[in-house]
């Protein structure tokens, strides 16, 4: 492949594999164009579970990013490590997640931390966990809106809302909205299930301020739906994969043009028979929930067809009369890059062609300190 491609590594040679790299300057044209399509900063809420990273969360404070929204206590506590003024647990603590959470409030003060609740129960042990630790906590109710995986339904919720109000110690500010139920290709029909799956969010908004309350914060969509969201004044927006992309989003939402910006280098290390090439990027490496075609993308070899994956090994057919040789280099985007991520302790960053450091992922293990 001709050197003038964007992701080649002059001196790869230098890298051990299978390695995540990711080019800084791609992960900055991501940020800043995050920004550019919604009226105000102040509204992005950029989920942390893709890079995981302090380095990248810097990237985003410089640019002005002010909220975060994640989904571990690890990736809270990284937040709270390079001072990220408001973040929001997105998940509801139970057991000793929400001791943990206390811990967390604690320990990093200049942090305004807030989680989800979506039942009473728990409401009421975040606020007695609350008193008992003399701190006030921060809540939204998280609503199900479509995705059955968590959450009350819009239609249920205000009851909940209203006794929230009333328990001491927590703060009540909002509703959480996710909506990952929806990723249709088509921008039409994305748009429409979009509206439909926020009608009752609405509802609950009326139904709220008809009682005389202020009206609550709103935390909605995701990547698939950021572009539909943000045009909605007034909401806060959540996408989280923009920052590094994949080849599933790149196909699936082309009206969102960010760069890729993290790759998985890997190096062909057998020539088992022929026609086949096995390489050493198992799914211990690269992200598999998705069908063997749709796990990874070779940007300098589209041609190569899977056989099979295992933990190390990924072998592929290249057609008999193929040139590939053992210790190629090849270099893939994951159809899913959030998972792949996390199976990296550290991402390799690469500028002006070269090797130049790293960005630890510290968060993806479950425990930094707390």
């Amino acid at each position: 492949m001709e050197a003038t491609e964007w992701y080649t590594i002059n001196n790869v040679d230098e890298l051990d594999t299978p390695a995540l790299v990711v080019y800084p300057d791609r992960v900055k044209y991501n940020i800043n164009l995050v920004k550019t399509m919604i009226d105000d900063v102040s509204r992005l809420r950029p989920h942390v579970k893709t890079h995981k990273s302090i380095d990248v969360t810097h990237l985003m404070l410089n640019a002005g990013v002010t909220k975060f929204k994640c989904a571990t206590i690890a990736e809270a506590e990284m937040l709270g490590m390079a001072a990220a003024p408001d973040v929001l647990l997105a998940y509801q603590p139970t057991g000793p997640k929400l001791k943990r959470f206390v811990q967390l409030i604690k320990a990093y003060p200049q942090t305004k931390f807030s989680c989800l609740l979506d039942n009473e129960t728990i409401a009421k042990a975040i606020s007695a966990e609350a008193v008992q630790n003399n701190i006030t906590i921060p809540v939204y109710i998280d609503l199900n809106i479509g995705m059955n995986r968590t959450g009350i339904l819009p239609a249920d919720a205000l009851q909940l809302y209203v006794n929230c109000l009333s328990l001491p110690a927590i703060n009540m500010i909002g509703l959480h909205a996710y909506d990952g139920h929806i990723h249709d290709s088509d921008y039409t029909v994305r748009q429409k299930r979009s509206e439909e799956s926020m009608a009752p969010v609405f509802k609950l908004i009326d139904d709220i301020t008809a009682r005389g309350y202020p009206k609550p914060i709103i935390i909605a969509g995701g990547s698939p739906t950021y572009p539909i969201i943000a045009k909605r004044a007034g909401l806060e927006c959540s996408p989280g994969t923009f920052v590094y992309w994949d080849k599933g989003y790149q196909t699936a939402y082309p009206e969102q043009p960010f760069l890729t910006a993290a790759l998985i280098v890997a190096r062909v290390l057998s020539l088992p028979e022929e026609g086949k090439i096995c390489i050493d990027l198992g799914h211990k490496s690269v992200s598999a929930e998705n069908e063997l075609a749709k796990r990874v993308h070779f940007l300098n070899a589209p041609e190569l067809k899977f056989v099979s994956h295992s933990e190390e090994h990924l072998v592929a057919d290249a057609g008999k009369d193929h040139n590939y040789k053992v210790g190629d280099i090849l270099y893939g985007l994951p159809y899913h890059i959030c998972p792949s991520v996390a199976l990296y302790d550290r991402a390799i960053t690469i500028e002006n062609k070269l090797v130049t450091g790293e960005w630890k992922t510290i968060a993806r293990d479950r425990k930094i300190t707390i």
